[in-house]
């Protein structure tokens, strides 16, 4: 794959010969904001549970993340994927963030979203308001976790933009690039959550981000890379299941060496060593 991008990065050659299999995408330099790369980039799509990117990012930046949260009725009235969070539970803030973004857990979504804005509705204007102040202005949210909604939508630029944005939080480049943490509930049941990117066990460097699928959706990721002092944020939109990791490992290849990282750096790993860590609310 390395031989094939080089030659793609050679005078003459075009970006968007790029062999993806996402409807769209996009590529930036985590640092400058610069695009690296772009494929209809700025056609709607469903961001399915990417969506929890800007949850997190609202939640992370009105900070007291200690604060204890009580689990509302209403907060565990949503479809699986969950933690099984029932009315009367307490959990800190900082606990729901790691829960939401490596189980995916929209019942943690939800609770998180009513306890920053006291409803859905009033957080998904928030979520709409912060990602225009971002510059992604094409996107529309209405929930916190991104199960289907016609009227719930968003593009590779703008996506791309609140991940980026959302990786300047110290706390949210620790969650996205933890692989296991032990979730607690209140009467003593553990659980060992394991992160669903695969690819910070499959491409080395990787540092993040975040998947997502719904039957609208199909396949999205949200995906980082650090090598050689260079840092890489790529979304594929709308891709197939192979697609996921190999459009995601092409762009961020592409990216760092673009960036000027030694194409010998650059390893498509087989698993690292997961040492099932005991994070304990990320402290």
């Amino acid at each position: 794959m390395v031989a094939a991008l080089l030659a793609l990065l050679a005078p003459g050659a075009r970006s968007q010969d790029l062999p993806l299999a996402a409807q769209s995408a996009a590529l930036v330099d985590s640092y400058s904001g610069e695009f690296l790369y772009a494929k209809n980039a700025d056609a709607k799509q469903y961001p399915a549970s990417s969506t929890k990117i800007l949850t997190a990012l609202i939640v992370i930046e009105a900070g007291n993340l200690d604060q204890l949260v009580t689990v509302a009725p209403e907060d565990t009235k949503v479809e699986p994927s969950s933690l099984n969070l029932k009315p009367g539970q307490q959990f800190t803030r900082r606990q729901l963030l790691f829960g939401m973004l490596l189980k995916s857990a929209n019942d943690v979504a939800m609770c998180l979203a009513r306890d920053n804005a006291g409803s859905i509705p009033a957080f998904a204007e928030k979520m709409d308001l912060r990602a225009a102040e971002l510059g992604a202005t094409s996107s529309h949210f209405v929930n916190p976790h991104g199960l289907h909604d016609p009227n719930h939508y968003t593009t590779a630029h703008d996506l791309v933009l609140i991940a980026r944005a959302a990786m300047q939080q110290p706390l949210f480049r620790q969650i996205v690039s933890t692989i296991y943490f032990t979730w607690r509930t209140p009467n003593g049941e553990v659980d060992e959550l394991r992160n669903h990117n695969r690819l910070l066990r499959h491409f080395a460097g990787c540092n993040g981000l975040k998947t997502g699928y719904t039957r609208a959706a199909q396949q999205v990721l949200v995906s980082s890379a650090l090598r050689g002092g260079h840092e890489v944020i790529s979304v594929v939109l709308h891709t197939d299941k192979p697609g996921i990791w190999v459009d995601s490992k092409t762009l961020l290849t592409y990216g760092l060496i673009k960036l000027g990282c030694p194409a010998e750096d650059i390893v498509d790993t087989t698993d690292r060593v997961d040492e099932p860590g005991n994070a304990d609310e990320g402290k």
